[in-house]
């Protein structure tokens, strides 16, 4: 294996002993696509591995207080537990053409109805049945410490209008931050709307729930949602509800609230209105770990953010053997509000011809002293 394995020294004159982006064949799919895993170190000894299957996340690997390293995404040993759609809930894929609920699986769009699956109940759930998630994408070492992903969503797949080239660039820098970048553009008009849907425990992927996790979340207002979790179409504040994050509260302080919307989510799965001025990369959120130290900032240019704590999560064995289950992990999905095709009043998810799509997300990590 080691003689397959391709060392791409860094640019800008940084020996590769100090940071390195590492590409090795990972396995073959069901129907005989190969993939590739990429390995991204920097000089502090911060780790993560990224899979051209799915453009996912493998790992993510940061010290705590003490300077112990450990894994803070859920995810599995081999490509094969990525493959297994049913056991696999999206860990750390990118997720389009459209991230997170499209009600009954439609929306207009210049007089035209697109009809996509329904694999979430009566909806459509991130870009449906195949997406982007579970597609195999061509990566390529990249500028500096960063791989670029690269996928073209042709016309009519899932059912979305329109040839949409895609790419994805993922950046680790000296300061324990993961930039996730992300351009798309497309011949006709489409909608788009990427996150990426890494699970996270700050205190190592496996090691219990994440209830103790004490989060901030810089949103004065989130968007209720019906049975079906589709969004209402209400923007409501988050004063006086168990949706109030905006001081650090624990994770599990409300989790099970008498609240009608705790209930239909069966915990947090909703989308948070960040609080948000001018344009640029703004703080949407900060989780801390008390027993680790360990700490994640995340900065997106996006309106919303989906805050879900694995609710849905059934026992599944993980990478290691560790076991998993619900509220092990939590998300931050940065986003366009759920649903915006068919809420003519949410932020537009549109792109046309000649347009480019571009968000941006960083995964900032610390340590609590």
């Amino acid at each position: 294996m080691r003689a397959l394995q391709v060392l791409v020294a860094i640019a800008l004159g940084a020996p590769a002993a100090h940071a390195s982006v590492k590409a090795e064949p990972w396995g073959t799919t069901p129907d005989g696509q190969s993939v590739e895993l990429y390995t991204l170190r920097n000089a502090k000894g911060m780790e993560v591995s990224i899979t051209t299957f799915g453009a996912s996340i493998v790992t993510i690997s940061v010290p705590d207080r003490a300077g112990t390293f450990d894994d803070v995404v859920l995810g599995f040993d081999n490509l094969k537990g990525y493959t297994n759609a049913p056991q696999n809930p999206f860990f750390g894929a990118t997720i389009g053409r459209y991230a997170n609920r499209i009600a009954g699986g439609r929306f207009e769009l210049n007089g035209m109805t697109y009809t996509l699956p329904k694999n979430n109940g009566p909806n459509t759930l991130h870009g449906g049945t195949v997406s982007f998630g579970r597609k195999v994408w061509t990566g390529k070492a990249g500028k500096g410490d960063s791989v670029v992903m690269t996928y073209l969503s042709k016309d009519g797949e899932e059912g979305f209008p329109g040839n949409l080239s895609t790419t994805v660039t993922f950046t680790l820098g000296q300061d324990n931050a993961l930039r996730v970048q992300y351009a798309a553009t497309t011949d006709k008009e489409t909608v788009v709307n990427l996150t990426n849907h890494s699970y996270f425990n700050l205190a190592g992927q496996g090691e219990g729930d994440v209830l103790g996790h004490v989060a901030m979340i810089n949103a004065s207002r989130f968007t209720p949602a019906d049975k079906t979790l589709i969004p209402t179409g209400e923007v409501k504040p988050v004063d006086g509800t168990p949706f109030d994050f905006r001081k650090p509260t624990r994770i599990g302080e409300r989790i099970d609230a008498k609240d009608e919307q705790i209930a239909l989510g069966g915990g947090y799965d909703h989308n948070y209105v960040l609080n948000k001025t001018g344009i640029g990369l703004h703080l949407a959120a900060r989780v801390a770990e008390p027993k680790s130290g360990r700490v994640l900032e995340v900065l997106t240019t996006e309106p919303g953010m989906q805050f879900y704590t694995s609710n849905n999560l059934g026992a599944t064995t993980g990478r290691g053997g560790k076991k998993y289950g619900k509220r092990s992990a939590f998300c931050l999905e940065t986003e366009h509000f759920p649903d915006s095709p068919n809420h003519p009043s949410f932020p537009s998810t549109s792109l046309k011809p000649g347009q480019t799509y571009r968000s941006e997300t960083i995964y900032r990590f610390s340590v609590q002293k």
